[in-house]
């Protein structure tokens, strides 16, 4: 298939929801002593029935975490440089709408936070934005990463769609890493969500993670927000998105997000809140589907619930988190953040907390060859 939207298009709703009343538990079970699901045995493990082989599941998905990833997990910080958006997304703290102070760093002042955040001890660094290309552009993402990228083993987007030439052009710049939320893969719903701004266009960005693969990106991961469809809907796109992205992609790592709507500036009202059992469900369901692929959680999950997942399948997690713009290394700094997060452990929280439950964690596992002359001139 050319794109992912034509094996999308193959499971409409209507399908999947079919296929999950159809479930038997003997198809779980099947499911749960193959080596390799289909997407029919991954919705298995996402539908009811599943709900009695819950441990069963957990041993499975704990066993193909040791299997493929060891007792390592790794350690990323995000790092916000603008909240300026011109999108009035119904569910984020973004919303154009929302009347709130709005800070947009220089390059300068975006490398001066991200020389913070490395003497810290942070080597991986993702960097987000609002929804404005002209304010936010390319070139100007550009310069950021060309400032910070001798800092970081790693550095990554989390930005809006861009062209496979924008993505291209910041490879070059430094960039080793995307993540793209789909948000929903439901277009209609999507369109309501999404009413006014460039990320009104469904398809554009449903294609951003190939466009991303295509040009060169080392990682792309994809993710939905949880909450705003039925169960099994979402949670079932988002990882047929990672099969296919694996199987079209075999030389890119593909990772999945998991994240679950929290409260933000402004109101929306969550439809299908997935509660803690249905989460740690998808995360299982996950793990045993596309054993290969990273899983992360960020810290809209409290501190109990990441250090628990970890065992079942999350194998990359934040520390030292703000969602707001700035304040750490200047005195630009918006009011409120993105979302609330509950998980507030620094890195070195976050370090001993993950050797506590007998894991190790990794502050670095990349390095990319280009770049160590100018990591050496800048130390």
């Amino acid at each position: 298939m050319s794109s992912f939207h034509d094996l999308l298009m193959t499971w409409p709703a209507e399908r999947r929801r079919a296929v999950v009343e159809s479930i038997s538990t003997d198809q779980v079970q099947r499911a749960l002593h193959k080596d390799s699901l289909s997407p029919t045995d991954f919705l298995a493990l996402l539908s009811p029935c599943a709900a009695e082989h819950l441990e069963a599941i957990a041993q499975r998905a704990h066993a193909l975490t040791l299997q493929y990833f060891g007792h390592a997990v790794n350690l990323f910080t995000p790092l916000y440089i603008s909240d300026v958006c011109t999108t009035q997304c119904r569910y984020c703290g973004f919303n154009a709408r929302n009347q709130q102070k709005r800070t947009h760093l220089s390059p300068e002042a975006a490398a001066a936070e991200a020389k913070l955040l490395h003497d810290q001890g942070h080597r991986h660094l993702l960097l987000l934005t609002g929804d404005a290309p002209k304010l936010s552009s390319p070139a100007y993402l550009g310069e950021v990463v060309e400032r910070i990228k001798p800092l970081f083993a790693s550095v990554g987007i989390e930005v809006y769609a861009l062209t496979e030439e924008e993505y291209a052009m910041l490879v070059a710049k430094g960039v080793d890493s995307m993540t793209m939320f789909q948000e929903t893969y439901d277009p209609a719903l999507y369109a309501w969500l999404h009413p006014v701004g460039p990320k009104h266009d469904y398809r554009f960005r449903l294609d951003a993670p190939q466009r991303a693969a295509k040009a060169g990106m080392r990682s792309v991961g994809v993710g939905a927000l949880l909450g705003l469809t039925p169960f099994e809907q979402d949670t079932f796109a988002t990882g047929l998105h990672a099969w296919w992205l694996e199987r079209n992609y075999p030389g890119v790592d593909i990772g999945l997000s998991i994240p679950r709507i929290c409260p933000h500036e402004g109101s929306f009202e969550v439809q299908h809140a997935v509660d803690d059992r249905h989460f740690v469900q998808y995360v299982m369901a996950l793990r045993c589907f596309l054993p290969r692929c990273s899983i992360t959680c960020s810290t809209r999950e409290s501190a109990v619930m990441r250090d628990h997942l970890i065992p079942l399948g999350v194998t990359r997690v934040s520390a030292g988190v703000s969602t707001a713009v700035g304040g750490r290394a200047t005195q630009e700094a918006s009011p409120t953040g993105q979302f609330e997060i509950t998980d507030h452990r620094s890195l070195p929280e976050m370090i001993a907390a993950i050797r506590a439950i007998g894991y190790q964690a990794v502050i670095k596992d990349w390095e990319d060859p280009t770049a160590s002359s100018a990591a050496t001139a800048c130390a």
